[in-house]
């Protein structure tokens, strides 16, 4: 008897073997060939994604030149500002140890230590400003501080009180003083 139970069992799982496992064969093949629907829905963005590619490297380009017109001396130079302002974010960002890594190569490159001080003390003014959930802005932010370092937020320069005028004469208008230009750091 118990010879015929296991006779039978096997009997039914080859019957359903063979069903089950045609039907693993066609669902694999089946789920291979629809592909990926995102990949056919991005086939006319290439174009656009270069573009806007372009427009970026553009853009990077033309900050590279703006801060070597706006500052004299090597921290100008683009690989001073490149790495300097990379520290200055990473700085932000909490990620000392990178940005410490960064410190050895921009002093190699011989420039400027001071400067990257004078940014960092700029970005913490502007702190309020910066929106964490906007990558642009912290970024928009290291490069103006990077370019003046001096710079002050809109709401300081309009929380400080104006000289008193004199009766009859133009009204006399407070302009911010910029921080003395940071000493360079003496070579290694």
């Amino acid at each position: 008897m118990r010879r015929r139970v296991l006779e039978y069992q096997n009997a039914v799982l080859r019957h359903l073997a063979v069903p089950g496992l045609a039907l693993l064969i066609g669902l694999g093949s089946a789920l291979g060939q629809s592909g990926d629907t995102r990949a056919q829905d991005q086939s006319g963005k290439p174009a656009a994604n270069s573009a806007d590619a372009t427009k970026e490297n553009q853009r990077k380009t033309d900050q590279f030149v703006e801060a070597a017109q706006v500052i004299n001396g090597p921290a100008g130079n683009p690989e001073c500002v490149w790495l300097g302002r990379r520290m200055v974010r990473l700085m932000w960002q909490d990620d000392l140890d990178t940005a410490f890594r960064h410190l050895d190569l921009y002093d190699r490159f011989g420039c400027p230590g001071g400067h990257i001080q004078a940014t960092f003390r700029c970005l913490t003014r502007f702190g309020a400003e910066i929106d964490s959930k906007v990558p642009e802005s912290l970024d928009r932010h290291v490069h103006a501080c990077w370019i003046n370092p001096g710079a002050q937020p809109q709401a300081a320069a309009a929380a400080q009180p104006a000289p008193p005028s004199t009766a009859g004469s133009a009204p006399a208008t407070s302009v911010p003083a910029a921080a003395p230009a940071p000493a360079a750091a003496p070579a290694k």
